[in-house]
């Protein structure tokens, strides 16, 4: 996936191939432009595997505005033999405010595997930022024998490069690093900041798509800049062996930065559940998440904090409000909302304990799914569920009692009865979310007839659900609250939102 840029309007680049085909060498990039990163036109394609060192496809890449305002992408080719090289492309003219054509550098690639890497294990430039002695520095992601590591280059006229002696940073054990993204956060604040940011007031995030298990995992620590390394906070959750991005079904995400609204947004791409043949019937497959902005959690000092962009209450309707319903321990309750097929839910849970039994908390972390009762729970929402309840997909939270007091609560969304096709792919998501003293269990759910994107305590954890309901589509989907707990009761606080649809359409040629 190619970063977005905010260039008189928001224009996304990606890379698309045909599903009919395993031909890698289909692939392309498209592109889009948007003034609201909601509602998007779609433009001629904007390159094509067309030269020996994209035969192959023309794949991930990354843009850096300068400041003079020129605009370099690096991306990565494959070859007429299937080795991965950095190729240079460039708007072909900067005052077209589209950019509909690209040129690509006459004396491309401009960078090949150095030696020690695999001629396929080098790929997805990122954006570069500059340091202090006017250099600008990408970072590559690439792997030793089964260790993932990030190199590090540095250019000052992206043309020629200089490999960094070491590495940015190496985690054994996590294999192939693919889509690496590196961005700073400020420590205490509400906006985001620019690539090339590096001082006391941040930190950096290191994020790593594993392409042997198909997870986004990031880590937080601190960049130095003198020996080009980054070191995680906390070595127990570094890249690839601690928290991820999202929890369900997301990979090879990237952020870039909005300087018009001073915010880091962060996309990623949800791939399918059903098959191959469907995909063909339908005539696409996969798609993009709603955009996210991303800050640092002040609050952990561990955590990133996800959400999705302000736009998207642009698409908010009529609204209903309910308060302090409560759900008994063992019971559903349903929501007089209308048709639930696209809503923005939020949600506040507050527990009431019984104290009627001994704590029993079943299965560790999101259990077998939903059904898989305990003292605490789990308890949440059934989203994209017929009235009958042939067919949900709950989103909940799931609270452990350790024996030594420790409580632990995880977020969780469970695919098991989403779907009375036998063919979709079905799974039980989650992770740990950290619900600090005074704190309600909350979260926001954004539903979109088979996408159910959602968030827990402003963001800490999120889960993305690819589902493919049969009974509860259009108007028969409807909404309900769920308490499985055993020991305790909950009081529901929502507001929800019907959504309008954004439109995705072809922009008229004769216009462009």
């Amino acid at each position: 996936m190619v970063g977005p840029l905010f260039y008189k309007g928001w224009y996304h680049l990606f890379y698309q191939y045909n599903p009919d085909s395993a031909v890698w060498g289909n692939i392309t990039w498209g592109h889009a432009v948007s003034t609201d990163m909601i509602h998007w036109l779609y433009l001629p394609l904007a390159m094509v595997p067309d030269r020996w060192y994209d035969a192959n496809g023309v794949w991930t890449g990354s843009a850096t505005i300068l400041p003079n305002g020129e605009i370099m992408i690096l991306y990565t080719g494959s070859t007429n033999d299937s080795v991965q090289v950095q190729n240079l492309a460039y708007p072909a003219n900067l005052s077209d405010p589209l950019l509909l054509d690209w040129i690509k550098y006459k004396g491309n690639p401009v960078l090949t595997p150095p030696s020690g890497i695999g001629s396929t294990d080098f790929r997805d430039p990122t954006t570069a930022w500059i340091g202090p002695d006017g250099k600008w520095r990408i970072t590559i992601g690439s792997k030793i024998n089964t260790t993932g590591i990030s190199m590090v280059y540095t250019t000052t006229d992206f043309i020629n490069y200089e490999l960094h002696d070491g590495v940015l940073h190496e985690v054994p054990g996590t294999g192939m690093w693919e889509c690496v993204d590196f961005y700073p956060v400020s420590i205490n604040g509400t906006k985001g900041v620019e690539t090339s940011v590096n001082n006391d007031g941040v930190k950096h995030v290191l994020k790593a798509s594993l392409d042997d298990t198909k997870l986004d995992h990031y880590a937080i620590g601190t960049y130095f800049i003198e020996n080009e390394t980054w070191v995680p906070d906390d070595p127990t959750i570094d890249v690839g062996i601690g928290l991820r991005y999202d929890y369900g079904r997301y990979y090879a995400s990237k952020t870039f930065y909005d300087q018009n609204k001073e915010r880091r947004i962060l996309w990623g791409w949800i791939n399918e559940t059903d098959t191959a043949t469907d995909d063909l019937e339908k005539g696409w497959s996969s798609l993009q998440t709603i955009p996210r902005t991303v800050l640092f959690d002040s609050k952990t000092g561990t955590n990133l904090l996800q959400w999705p962009v302000e736009e998207i209450e642009d698409l908010r309707l009529n609204s209903t409000e309910f308060t302090d319903v409560l759900v008994e321990a063992g019971t559903t309750v349903p929501l007089d909302i209308g048709t639930a097929t696209q809503l923005d839910i939020l949600v506040d849970f507050e527990i009431e304990l019984l104290g009627t039994e001994e704590s029993v908390n079943g299965s560790s972390g999101c259990g077998d799914g939903a059904a898989d009762r305990s003292t605490f729970g789990p308890f949440g929402i059934l989203a994209l569920a017929d009235e009958t309840l042939s067919e949900f997909t709950p989103v909940y939270f799931r609270v452990t009692n350790s024996t030594d007091g420790d409580v632990t609560t995880y977020f969780c969304a469970d695919e098991l009865r989403s779907s009375r096709a036998p063919e979709v792919f079905k799974q039980v998501y989650g992770g740990e979310v950290p619900v600090l003293d005074g704190e309600t269990y909350s979260a926001r759910v954004l539903v979109d007839h088979s996408i159910l994107e959602s968030y827990a305590q402003g963001g800490r954890t999120v889960i993305s659900s690819r589902v493919y309901p049969t009974e509860a589509i259009y108007g028969a989907a409807r909404l309900f609250l769920f308490n499985n707990a055993t020991g305790m009761n909950v009081k529901a606080t929502l507001k929800i939102w019907q959504l309008n649809s954004a439109f995705i359409h072809p922009f008229p040629l004769d216009q462009v």
